[in-house]
C-alpha cells in the first residue's frame, strides 16, 4: 500500500465528498515521504492546523495540505458484505491457519480497484491490510469467512463476530471537535505529519482501522 501509492483504503471519497486516489507511480529517482498512521482524538482544530492526543498518550499536531479531503465512517454489518463488493480489510494471522479480521471496511462502488493488494499495515503488530474485491462470503459458527482476490490472488478472511464492519460518509468540518476520533494518513515531515485526508468519527462511530 505504501509502495507506489497514498494509502487508498482510507477516504473512498469518489462518490460521496471527495476520493483519496492512487498517486503516480513512484519512479526510481523520486524520494517518497515516508508515511505514517495518526490515530487518536482531536484536541482543537483551526484552519490547517489539527491536534491530535493519539492512542500511544502523545500530542501530534498535524498540518493539513492544501486541498485537503474529509470523510467520516458510518456502521455497516458483515451481513452487508456481498461477492463483488470492494472491501480493504485488516488482519491477524489466525493460530489455526488464514487470518482473523481485525476491522472491514466496505469500499463505495467508485473506489472498487484502490489501492488492490496486501500489505503489511501498523493497526496491530504483525497485522495486514487486505485491499480486494470480495469472491463469496460463508456463514460458519462464529461470523463469516470470505474470500477476497486481488491481482490473480486469493485470500481468505475470518470475519468474527463483533468485528467492526464499516463504510464511507460524509463529513464536514464541524466534525472536527474536541473529542472526536481521527483516522490520518499522513506524511512524515520535518515540522510533523502532513495531512491531505482525515476520517472523523462521528455518532458514536470510531473509523477502526
Amino acid at each position: 500500500m505504501i509502495k507506489t501509492i497514498l494509502p487508498a483504503l482510507v477516504l473512498g471519497l469518489t462518490a460521496i465528498a471527495s476520493a483519496a486516489l492512487p498517486a503516480a507511480p513512484v519512479h526510481a529517482e523520486d524520494q517518497k515521504p515516508e508515511q505514517v498512521h495518526v490515530r487518536g482524538s482531536i484536541v482543537t482544530y483551526s484552519g490547517s492546523a489539527l491536534k491530535v492526543k493519539t492512542r500511544e498518550g502523545q500530542t501530534v499536531d498535524v498540518t493539513l495540505a492544501d486541498g485537503w479531503k474529509l470523510a467520516s465512517v458510518a456502521n455497516a454489518a458483515v451481513t452487508d458484505i456481498k461477492p463483488g463488493d470492494f472491501v480493504g480489510i485488516a488482519s491477524l494471522p489466525s493460530e489455526g491457519g488464514g487470518d482473523g479480521a481485525l476491522e472491514v471496511l466496505i469500499f463505495p462502488p467508485a473506489m472498487k480497484g484502490a489501492g488492490e493488494g496486501s500489505y503489511g499495515w501498523d493497526l496491530k503488530p504483525n497485522s495486514s491490510m487486505t485491499n480486494a474485491t470480495v469472491a463469496d462470503a460463508v456463514k460458519g459458527i462464529d461470523g463469516r469467512t470470505v474470500t477476497v482476490s486481488y491481482h490473480g490472488k486469493e485470500k481468505k478472511i475470518a470475519i468474527p463476530d463483533g468485528t467492526p464492519v464499516v463504510t464511507i460518509a460524509p463529513a464536514t468540518k464541524d466534525d472536527l471537535v474536541p473529542g472526536a476520533v481521527v483516522f490520518i494518513p499522513a506524511e512524515k515531515a520535518a515540522s510533523g505529519p502532513l495531512a491531505h485526508q482525515v476520517l472523523v468519527g462521528k455518532n458514536g462511530v470510531v473509523p477502526p482501522m
